[in-house]
């Protein structure tokens, strides 16, 4: 897995904000130039469907699930049904483009998986998400039926847990290719330095909406989506009195909004793991909207440390028990 150069080991202040961004900007024209050049960081197509046994059934499914959907399709060669259903999902993996992993497991050969999965015939089709395994279908489902059931899949990976997919490189350049041209700088790249400007000056206001506007334009940038969560959890804290929001949180271990505020000051004094365990009891003990405001915050705080981060990779483990 690709690092995001993102972490809070220590107090959160403006400097470190604007350090990580500058940071993770290398990182990304490295992964691009590594990609341009046939090496690592965005994923190829055929990563997206792999064959799995037990003896990678820890690393290719289990850890990957904690960065993308892993959608497991249970097959022999003598199943008649598998040798139309596999197509269609080797398809679509492709398709979704990053948004799940497809993992083939050969029952003859893995019988063990086979009976940890409870499956009672083939071709059988199982998610892992964040470590939990999830029933999707069985038999030669219609690939209408099988969109569906993957759309709800990855959105619900990624409201629940953040999970938003691998990056796909589809242009990669063949090796012994003349150099790409040098791509222009982006239009929005005044905007991302007004809000570091922004940050810099203590407007954390300024810099939200300044990172919004990019938003507005291009959801999917990166840059963008972990200057807002940065900028907005300091917005969060300014001005908080930090003994008395750990005084109420201390008394009211069952007010929702109280142990959200607290978390929000463990993480920006750099307690990552006070945060998220935390928010995680909080959901494990709320219900209803404020289940669901404790685990919306998390993943905000998810996206400020990192992706990458193995303390992320073990609050979404323990994040889904507390979910299923």
């Amino acid at each position: 897995m690709q690092p995001r150069n993102m972490s809070m080991s220590g107090v959160v202040d403006l400097a470190a904000v604007k350090a990580a961004q500058e940071a993770k900007a290398k990182a990304e024209q490295a992964r691009a130039e590594a990609a341009r050049q046939g090496g690592g960081g965005a994923v190829s197509p055929a990563d997206l469907v792999i064959d799995v046994d037990e003896a990678a059934f820890e690393r290719d499914v289990l850890q990957r699930s904690t960065e993308v959907p892993v959608v497991i399709d249970f097959w022999a060669e003598w199943c008649q049904p598998c040798k139309q259903l596999s197509p269609v999902l080797e398809r679509l993996a492709v398709e979704y483009n990053g948004r799940f992993v497809l993992a083939k497991i050969d029952v003859d050969a893995n019988q063990m998986l086979m009976q940890q999965f409870g499956v009672q015939g083939i071709p059988a089709v199982f998610a892992v998400v964040a470590g939990q395994a999830l029933p999707l279908f069985q038999g030669a489902a219609p690939e209408a039926q099988i969109r569906g059931t993957l759309d709800q899949l990855v959105q619900v990976a990624e409201e629940r847990f953040g999970l938003t997919g691998l990056a796909v490189d589809q242009d990669a350049e063949p090796a012994g290719a003349e150099p790409a041209e040098q791509v222009p700088a982006g239009p929005y790249d005044h905007l991302l330095e007004a809000a570091v400007q922004a940050l810099d000056a203590g407007d954390f206001s300024g810099a939200v909406q300044a990172y919004k506007n990019v938003l507005s334009d291009d959801p999917g940038n990166t840059e963008a989506k972990l200057g807002l969560a940065q900028a907005e959890l300091l917005q969060r804290v300014q001005g908080a009195d930090p003994q008395a929001v750990r005084k109420a949180a201390a008394e009211n271990p069952l007010d929702v909004p109280a142990q959200i505020a607290a978390a929000d000051l463990d993480l920006v004094g750099g307690h990552v793991e006070d945060a998220f365990g935390r928010l995680i009891d909080t959901v494990r003990r709320a219900a209803g909207d404020d289940r669901d405001a404790a685990r919306l915050r998390l993943l905000e705080l998810f996206e400020v440390v990192g992706a990458e981060d193995p303390r992320v990779t073990a609050a979404r483990r323990a994040l889904a028990r507390a979910l299923f």
